[in-house]
């Protein structure tokens, strides 16, 4: 197995910062605390899961002796994944945010009966 290690340094000092709001832990928990079942799930590898446009995948390139390759899913060393992540998730459980309200890759998961 090879791991490669890539210095996106320079695309993070380059790329505008998301501002998009990670939801306050201590108000999920106090939520949850109210509720008579709740349960925390955990979608470790959330990240991995999350397209990189085709256009900007050209900006995730590196080379190696076997050739020049590119990221087709959100690196984790990338400045904006986790505002990405949170927004996407915030988008999809947004039915049912009573319910579940995902924290980064975690979800807090409560019923009050």
């Amino acid at each position: 197995m090879i791991h490669i290690c890539v210095d996106y340094l320079d695309l993070n000092h380059a790329c505008p910062k998301d501002n998009y709001p990670t939801p306050f832990i201590n108000q999920i928990i106090h939520e949850c605390a109210e509720s008579e079942i709740f349960s925390f799930m955990d979608d470790f590898s959330g990240y991995n899961h999350i397209n990189i446009a085709p256009i900007d995948q050209e900006k995730t390139t590196f080379i190696c002796p076997w050739g020049m390759f590119t990221y087709k899913k959100l690196h984790f060393n990338l400045k904006n994944v986790r505002a990405k992540f949170q927004w996407a998730m915030s988008y999809a459980f947004h039915d049912i945010r009573n319910i579940v309200q995902p924290y980064l890759d975690d979800f807090p998961t409560h019923s009050r009966k």
